[in-house]
């Protein structure tokens, strides 16, 4: 049974506004996630961050990435898709960690009112 998508932010439309092979790459990405498995360039982010999954995509003008998770109840939150700006070293800057941080805050207390409402 494929897991259902849940996307937070403004992540759907600043994807929709990326190119047709940067959509495709990507919701291959997330179909993988959605039927169990995990795409080849997937890797979880570590330290308080570790349950996001990060799903990088180079192009000539620097790096985007798709941030996900799938810890968190039965679906897939898509938390995040922006282009790394930093033009030294791999890092992600702190205010996309912060955006994520935030974004991944709200899919847990989503995802408890979800359970909550079943529960009902």
């Amino acid at each position: 049974m494929s897991k259902e998508l849940v996307w937070l932010g403004s992540t759907l439309e600043d994807l929709r506004e990326q190119p047709e092979s940067v959509r495709d790459f990507m919701g291959s990405a997330l179909r993988d996630a959605q039927e169990g498995g995990k795409a080849d360039d997937a890797k979880p982010m570590k330290g308080k961050l570790r349950d996001v999954i990060e799903v990088p995509y180079d192009t000539p003008d620097g790096t985007l990435r798709l941030m996900y998770t799938v810890k968190i109840a039965e679906d897939i939150y898509v938390l995040d898709f922006f282009q790394k700006k930093s033009k030294s070293g791999t890092a992600t800057p702190q205010a996309d960690l912060e955006r994520i941080e935030q974004r991944l805050k709200h899919a847990r207390a989503l995802a408890a009112e979800i359970k909550k409402a079943k529960n009902s």
